[in-house]
């Protein structure tokens, strides 16, 4: 596959995260010389399944298994430095030289214990208003971000970072007391400190020189997303959403390149759709079609093992993902898991609450009802194809049309879990 000199290729999710991304950037790290995760933090999941193994990264980006490439762990993402040694030292135990292959940017944030704890503590207050965060402290570390009281990774190498910890740590304290909030610290911070001294034993590097240096070296680089573009903090189903800039844009903010340096956006799409948590999911389906989609395609959290909801593809929540992220290519995930349906169908408008229809995405899809277009199903299963002649000719009409409605061709086909199932179409 192809990159552009100079440029930097960025591969992301387009639906409501856990399409697949893990596998796709194992796939196709051997035609770079750089994997650089942007944003986001052990919320988000990456499963890759390669020679009988399964491994689920959580803020390692994915291209650590495939030779002696370079892995960024980027500015604009979390990090939580128990789970950060517990994720390392379990893919060290695989025999992966991470060491060797990882950076992390100095200006990553770090994720406190009373991080975890603020999450937890405001998502109760909520009661029946949750949005259904995973409790890893992404969003009050975010928040702190924002708020410009946040620890960054650099600051482990300074002389105060003690006295800024104990600033943040009884800012958060506060909160949580006014929340009347009952915790016990000790062993999560224990943990959290010998996560600390783990992780000093790796490169910190001002990741937006770094990159950029590399760029001018002529190297090659795919840039990682986390969860999916409908989660986008200003862009998704807000408040149902993560706490990051999950578009392309977020990779110019998330590593500091500058946005005429993006070249390809490849963009992600399950051949349906899921989600996890609360918020609205017009394609939801309540019937045996979507507890066999649940099944066949094993939905739950990488990260949370919490059952996936599961529906229909939803075309116009992705229309609207291409449009934002500028895809040039589609990638086309567990189309198999549709192998057994004699009807698949594609949502390609919704009925709002006041009784108009729109193919575009609204500010609000609360209450919005699918239009469907129906399409016969495949008889042939796909799980065993290695090339695009052999496809059944009900799966060729199948992605003609979704080529047609995204107006954006789908470049590669995963027809199941392993990094060989997978076919570029073209070749």
């Amino acid at each position: 596959m192809k990159m552009a000199q100079g440029k930097v290729d960025v591969l992301l999710g387009l639906q409501w995260g856990d399409e697949g991304k893990g596998k796709v950037v194992d796939v196709l790290t051997p035609g770079y010389d750089v994997v650089a995760r942007f944003q986001g933090g052990p919320n988000a999941g990456h499963t890759l399944e390669f020679d009988g193994k399964k491994f689920v990264l959580k803020s390692i980006p994915s291209g650590v298994f495939q030779g002696n490439k370079v892995n960024i762990i980027g500015n604009g993402m979390v990090l939580d430095a128990a789970l950060f040694k517990a994720e390392a030292t379990s893919l060290e135990a695989a025999g992966v030289n991470l060491r060797e292959r990882l950076l992390i940017s100095k200006k990553a944030h770090l994720i406190l214990p009373t991080h975890r704890l603020l999450d937890s503590a405001i998502e109760s207050s909520k009661g029946s208003g949750k949005v259904g965060t995973t409790g890893r402290g992404i969003g009050p570390t975010y928040t702190d971000k924002v708020a410009r009281t946040g620890l960054r990774v650099g600051d482990l190498l300074t002389p105060d970072f003690e006295r800024k910890y104990g600033e943040a740590k009884a800012a958060h304290e506060r909160i949580l007391k006014s929340l009347n909030y009952e915790y016990d610290l000790s062993q999560t911070e224990a943990a959290w400190r010998d996560g600390l001294e783990y992780m000093r034993q790796f490169r910190f590097v001002d990741s937006e020189h770094c990159v950029n240096n590399m760029l001018r070296d002529g190297k090659t680089i795919l840039c990682e997303g986390a969860q999916g573009t409908m989660l986008d903090i200003d862009f998704g189903s807000y408040p149902f959403v993560t706490s990051s800039n999950t578009v392309c844009a977020g990779a110019c903010t998330g590593l500091g390149i500058a946005p005429g340096r993006i070249g390809r956006v490849f963009g992600i799409m399950k051949a349906y759709c899921t989600r996890v948590g609360s918020g609205p999911f017009p394609t939801e389906l309540f019937d045996n079609d979507g507890k066999l989609l649940s099944e066949r395609g094993n939905e739950f959290g990488a990260v949370t093992g919490r059952p996936r909801r599961c529906g229909w593809v939803d075309l116009v929540a992705l229309k609207y993902a291409v449009r934002l992220n500028g895809v040039t290519d589609i990638i086309l995930m567990k189309s198999d898991v549709l192998d057994t349906f004699p009807t698949v169908k594609a949502c390609v408008a919704y009925q709002l609450p006041d009784g108009t229809e729109t193919d575009e995405f609204p500010f609000d899809c609360e209450g919005a009802k699918p239009v469907y277009e129906e399409f016969a199903g495949w008889k042939t299963g796909l799980c065993g194809l290695k090339s695009e002649d052999d496809f059944p000719e009900e799966f060729n009409q199948y992605i003609s049309f979704l080529e047609e409605y995204l107006e954006t061709p789908v470049s590669i086909i995963s027809v199941g879990p392993d990094r060989n199932q997978t076919i570029f179409r073209g070749k």
